[in-house]
């Protein structure tokens, strides 16, 4: 049993990811059981080049985050569950608990975070009720969107990145991401504010 699961090991997934990830020390986060399924489809990072990303060296490409991304998560936060070579399949709640299931296997969580990108392609059973032509894409393109407020779907299930709705930038990826992290982790802390910063030590 998972406490949080996320699909979608693009850049939503992965801020995401990291954000959980820091609040390990947290005494409010410290024993929850955080898993990512990092491949769920080819994520639009792979043909990606960015020049106008705060933060990133100019020429940095989308490949090279997608790679420096796990390892970053699997050096910092080895508690953080990498699901690799797994395509979710279907979710399905019963009461309050998720069930997952892969190509390969089957997994239970209490909270649940769709990361994954924004086409007509997405296939995950169970969505379908969900999905609806994407608020800020041409229409032409058949982009869609998981229909939700504020980034929660319904409870326990949360949306992050282009599917929740966003343009498709590299930033507002990561915000949403980072957005859905925090309020996991203040749900998780009792309704109170939740936030994770590293300081350089003076």
């Amino acid at each position: 049993m998972f406490d949080a699961i996320i699909i979608g090991g693009g850049v939503a997934g992965l801020s995401c990811a990291l954000i959980l990830g820091s609040a390990g020390n947290k005494p409010f986060a410290k024993d929850k059981k955080i898993g990512i399924v990092t491949h769920q489809r080819a994520s639009h990072l792979q043909t990606a080049l960015f020049n106008n990303a705060l933060g990133l060296a100019p020429g940095t490409t989308g490949a090279s985050i997608l790679e420096n991304g796990k390892n970053q998560l699997k050096t910092l936060y080895p508690h953080i569950v990498q699901i690799d070579n797994e395509k979710v399949l279907e979710i399905t709640k019963t009461g309050n608990v998720f069930s997952i299931t892969t190509n390969k296997a089957k997994y239970t969580s209490q909270l649940i975070v769709v990361a994954v990108g924004y086409t007509n392609l997405m296939d995950i059973k169970g969505l379908e009720q969900y999905i609806a032509p994407h608020p800020r894409a041409i229409a032409e393109k058949e982009r869609i969107w998981l229909k939700n407020t504020d980034h929660k779907i319904d409870d326990g299930l949360y949306v992050a990145g282009t599917l929740a709705g966003w343009r498709s930038q590299f930033a507002i990826a990561a915000g949403s991401g980072a957005q859905v992290a925090t309020d996991i982790l203040t749900l998780w802390n009792g309704g109170k504010d939740a936030q994770v910063h590293d300081k350089v030590a003076v």
